[in-house]
């Protein structure tokens, strides 16, 4: 078997159109190719669009742009064999998928797999070389595409292994009263296998949730209960000594891949454009700031925050007095309410703070300055700040966010609560960022976010955990692809 001339796999990639799933997806991609595979990196037209327009946006403003479009031409000049394409989501490109989310999701439930179906079909008659399927775990078609195309199928889990074995485990939860519905709010849960106990409060949003029949229920549901358990390997973005017990657990069931985290080699590099906003760069506005003495502040991609909340985390951010940037996207309330700060509150922070509507997250927190990150608590935020050494004051809104909260702060205590209830006040906000910036607390966390971020590094490291898993997923891939001719 060894000696037989193995080729390279060609894999189609196409990942969940969000952006949070988009900027590990990108970075896998890249990944990937850099050992030999061909990726076709698909994405759907809206969010192809969205892309284009924010960089071109910044070509306004000096910064780089594709050529006609290709956002990996940067990537296959480097010597990569990455395509591009978009497929449809079944929906207008002007529709607001923020706006009308269930109707954008029920799309991606009922839609999006046909436009897949067709656009898979046309891809493989053309090219012989097609034979592996990598596809985000929240899609809800993979192994209706890759039985009726015969790839192998690869699924990309782009959240902590906690939260995968989590949504696996919903037949069981549900049996013991914790969903579906969820009665027993008190209660601590310690019979999921893999997992030594959580709290309801700390489970997925979904799970807590008292109306299930929900579109994204639904896609939970098919996606991840019954499609994703039967994918031919899982590969995930995290760490194996972060998840140890859990990735064990995921291991009996399939083959179990934790890679992460999945970061470039030069970590602020810019390869591919994944920006579905426009940024812009804070790195003049902090060159002028001491060492550690900023706060950056972002709650994400995806999640919306009430009026109320933000408003009292504007007032506490003023009043604590810490200089802040904050990347606050327009839509974060609503796209139908884009001025959503309190009145006068811009005028009131000009020294203090700055707003941004969206940056580069990575160069910000890799700025010397940045003392701290209030966050919504995202997967990809997480990571990020580990691997900059920046505690984390957490303020989970939605989905795998609670869960990461227990992770960062019960688990790993590398960050603290923005608040301890679900209210929301300005003075514990400005306790908080002052407990972070400059208090006691703050020289504890940033001790062992040193050691969680020594974790990270060792296992991207020559013989770390991930580098072997990946080379390990690497040649197994080819063994199965090479199996199926």
């Amino acid at each position: 078997m060894a000696d037989r001339k193995t080729e390279n796999p060609h894999a189609i990639f196409i990942p969940f159109p969000l952006q949070g799933h988009l900027i590990p997806s990108v970075l896998l991609a890249v990944k990937l190719a850099s050992k030999g595979f061909t990726i076709t990196f698909v994405n759907t037209e809206s969010i192809h669009h969205s892309i284009i327009k924010s960089s071109s946006q910044s070509v306004i403003n000096g910064t780089h742009h594709h050529d006609d479009g290709d956002l990996f031409a940067e990537a296959r000049k480097s010597g990569l064999d990455i395509r591009y394409a978009t497929v449809s989501d079944g929906l207008p490109l002007g529709f607001d998928r923020s706006l009308n989310h269930d109707q954008y999701m029920e799309c991606l439930l009922h839609v999006f797999s046909a436009h897949v179906d067709e656009f898979v079909g046309n891809l493989v008659k053309g090219d012989v070389s097609i034979n592996c399927l990598i596809a985000d775990s929240f899609h809800v078609w993979p192994l209706m595409i890759s039985k009726k195309y015969n790839l192998v199928n690869i699924s990309f889990w782009t959240e902590p292994a906690l939260v995968l074995n989590l949504y696996y485990h919903m037949d069981l939860l549900k049996k013991n009263g914790h969903y579906d519905p969820l009665d027993k709010h008190e209660d601590v849960i310690d019979y999921i296998p893999g997992v030594d106990s959580i709290k309801p409060r700390d489970m997925m949003s979904y799970l807590q949730a008292t109306n299930t029949n929900t579109v994204s229920h639904r896609i939970i549901h098919k996606a991840l209960f019954e499609d994703a358990k039967s994918a031919d390997f899982m590969i995930c973005n995290t760490i194996h000594e972060l998840e140890s017990h859990t990735i064990s657990t995921l291991n009996q069931m399939q083959p179990f891949y934790a890679i992460g985290p999945i970061f470039p080699n030069k970590f602020t590099q810019k390869l591919v454009s994944t920006n579905l906003w426009y940024e812009l760069d804070c790195t003049r506005w902090l060159n002028n700031r001491p060492l550690r003495s900023v706060l950056y502040v972002s709650f994400g991609s995806y999640a919306h925050i009430s009026k109320h909340d933000l408003a009292e985390i504007a007032h506490g951010l003023l009043q604590s007095g810490v200089s802040f940037v904050w990347a606050l996207r327009p839509d974060i309330v609503s796209s139908n309410d884009t001025n959503a700060l309190p009145l006068g509150f811009e005028d009131k922070i000009k020294d203090q703070g700055l707003i941004v509507p969206w940056c580069d997250q990575k160069s910000v927190l890799s700025h010397p300055s940045i003392g701290g990150f209030v966050t919504h608590c995202g997967w990809n935020s997480v990571l990020e700040s580990i691997w900059c050494g920046v505690p984390l004051i957490c303020f989970p809104l939605l989905t795998d966010q609670f869960p990461n909260r227990k992770l960062v702060v019960d688990d790993w205590k590398i960050g603290i609560n923005l608040c301890e209830g679900n209210l929301v006040e300005k003075e514990d906000v400005t306790k908080k960022v002052k407990g972070l910036m400059i208090g006691e607390k703050s020289s504890e966390l940033r001790n062992e976010i040193k050691k969680v971020k020594t974790t990270l590094q060792d296992a991207l490291a020559l013989g770390g955990s991930s580098q072997r898993n990946f080379d390990q997923f690497i040649s197994e891939v080819r063994i199965k692809t090479n199996n199926m001719k």
